[in-house]
């Protein structure tokens, strides 16, 4: 019997390459595991209205973290042209299923970790160590959102604030609400996550990435929340920035910062444009972390133009393998993969067409599973 049940989503698009790709490194390093696949995706969306379906998330119970490769989402209006006509006009309303992985399963935090191989062309700048953490469940994709807004709701909105007087002449069918929900229990775990990661991996700072001047309630309670927390790390500092700002200084001095942590869209918004200091979307890995579970996925899209061309990038999807590796307690063989990955891409030999070369996306896979079996001997399959 296998030491790991794994559910393994290929979803959308290239998520079937990238994740191929990864099953050929998590074998070739002796990754001790049954994989169990799950339906979810745009075509679970189309046929059954449901993008992940009960079956999934039952699966998802049953396992110890799961693989996640890409999703396709349209805005509302699209996605609902796309169903199957025996389930149009039904009410359905697609969400996209990632998003309700997180909440579901409590993965408060998102760990995105945008390090600059040494010998990556696309690095802007050599010595970028950033690792953002992306509050998961809350904020602006709470999924709490009004269209047409509900005349309860704007009734009680215009009697509890000022500011919505302005809107008066707006019709209640010409206004769209989407509620930013920030909770002291939410912005504790996730700065707290963000130092204890700081403090047992070597980082000076933690910088709390935020826009409290305007948003005073919200990012107002995450600051206060981060400063409350901070005292516990008395080797840690604690930088305060606004989210523009942020976004220049990443661009101008990105060495200068280590761990940020945000709220959902911010970090959402900041992990991109560190993934891009860094290659790309195609070196960037995450780890939507829960308590008792974890789902693993890179940031990028399901890129439906490359689907099926063994051409993408991918190292994302190899690091967000490593991810798990080390989040299920197998150091060693994270450490490996990483080294591995590490090694290819110094020695630049095979390249994807990001980064200016024409190698497939089975070319890398198979050149990071060379140097894994080369640092390790042996290997054992799952």
């Amino acid at each position: 019997m296998a030491k790991y049940k794994i559910a393994w989503l290929p979803g959308d698009g290239i998520g079937v390459d990238v994740m191929a790709a990864a099953r050929t490194v998590l074998d070739a390093v002796g990754f001790d595991a049954e994989y169990f696949p799950g339906d979810i995706g745009w075509e679970f969306w189309k046929s059954e209205g449901d993008p992940l379906p009960p079956r999934t998330t039952d699966l998802l119970r049953q396992t110890d973290a799961a693989l996640f490769g890409a999703i396709t989402s349209l805005p509302k209006e699209e996605a609902e042209n796309e169903l199957d006509p025996s389930l149009r006009g039904k009410g359905l309303v697609y969400r996209s299923p990632i998003v309700r992985l997180r909440q579901e399963f409590r993965l408060r935090t998102n760990r995105r970790p945008c390090y600059a191989f040494p010998g990556n062309p696309l690095n802007v700048a050599d010595g970028i160590d950033l690792v953002v953490f992306r509050e998961n469940t809350e904020g602006m994709y709470a999924g709490v959102e009004f269209h047409p807004v509900p005349g309860e709701v704007r009734g009680v909105l215009e009697a509890h604030s000022p500011a919505m007087k302005k809107f008066d002449a707006t019709s209640s069918d010409d206004m769209a609400i989407t509620c930013r929900i920030i909770t002291r229990q939410g912005a504790r775990d996730i700065v707290r996550d963000a130092f204890k990661y700081a403090k047992g991996h070597g980082y000076g700072s933690v910088t709390i990435v935020e826009k409290p001047n305007v948003l005073r309630e919200t990012s107002g309670l995450m600051v206060r929340v981060a400063r409350e927390v901070a005292r516990d790390f008395p080797s840690i500092e604690l930088w305060e920035t606004n989210i523009d700002a942020m976004a220049m200084w990443l661009i101008k001095n990105p060495q200068n910062y280590g761990v940020l942590v945000c709220s959902n869209l911010f970090g959402d918004v900041v992990s991109d444009l560190c993934a891009q200091l860094v290659g790309g979307l195609g070196f960037a890995a995450s780890g939507n972390l829960g308590d008792d579970y974890a789902v693993f996925e890179p940031t990028h899209g399901s890129a439906p133009k490359y689907v099926g061309q063994n051409k993408v990038n991918p190292i994302a999807m190899i690091l967000s393998a490593q991810l798990m590796l080390d989040w299920l307690g197998e150091g060693e063989l994270a450490a490996r993969v990483k080294r591995a990955v590490a090694d290819v891409i110094a020695e630049g030999a095979v390249r994807t067409y990001d980064m200016g070369g024409s190698s497939s996306t089975t070319d890398v896979a198979e050149a990071v599973t060379r140097k894994v079996v080369s640092s390790g001997g042996a290997t054992r399959r799952g």
